[in-house]
């Protein structure tokens, strides 16, 4: 499997998961009405290009401007995902973005991060 690229829908976000300069984002809107079906594929992506990769240095973003209950479980099994890559030595980065004013993105995200030992920031746009 090479690079993941989903463009964006009404209910789905954009993916663009670039294996070979590291950068992996999400973003924006996510209430698919599969949200495992949709998300099961970035974790497989995730799943097997981390472990074939292993030396390579990653950086995932998520950007998300609003995300559904479904949605919000798929996210934590692919933060599981980067934290358990990180926890066997793989060289991940986590940035996750929120609009300046949008408290509840932010909060999610302090919230998902917390626990993970991998690398994280919480940044505003």
């Amino acid at each position: 499997m090479n690079n993941l690229i989903i463009e964006k829908s009404k209910t789905k976000p954009y993916v663009n998961f670039d294996l070979e300069s590291g950068i992996l984002e999400v973003g924006g809107e996510s209430y698919p009405e599969n949200a495992i079906e949709f998300y099961k594929t970035l974790q497989d992506w995730l799943n097997e290009n981390l472990i074939a990769n292993k030396d390579k240095e990653f950086e995932f973003s998520f950007k998300m401007v609003y995300f559904n209950t479904s949605s919000s479980k798929a996210i934590l099994d692919i933060l599981d995902i980067l934290e358990k890559h990180h926890k066997n030595g793989g060289k991940i980065k986590l940035n996750w973005y929120y609009e300046e004013d949008d408290e509840d993105i932010q909060e999610s995200g302090e919230e998902f991060v917390e626990g993970l030992t991998l690398p994280h920031k919480i940044l505003s746009y």
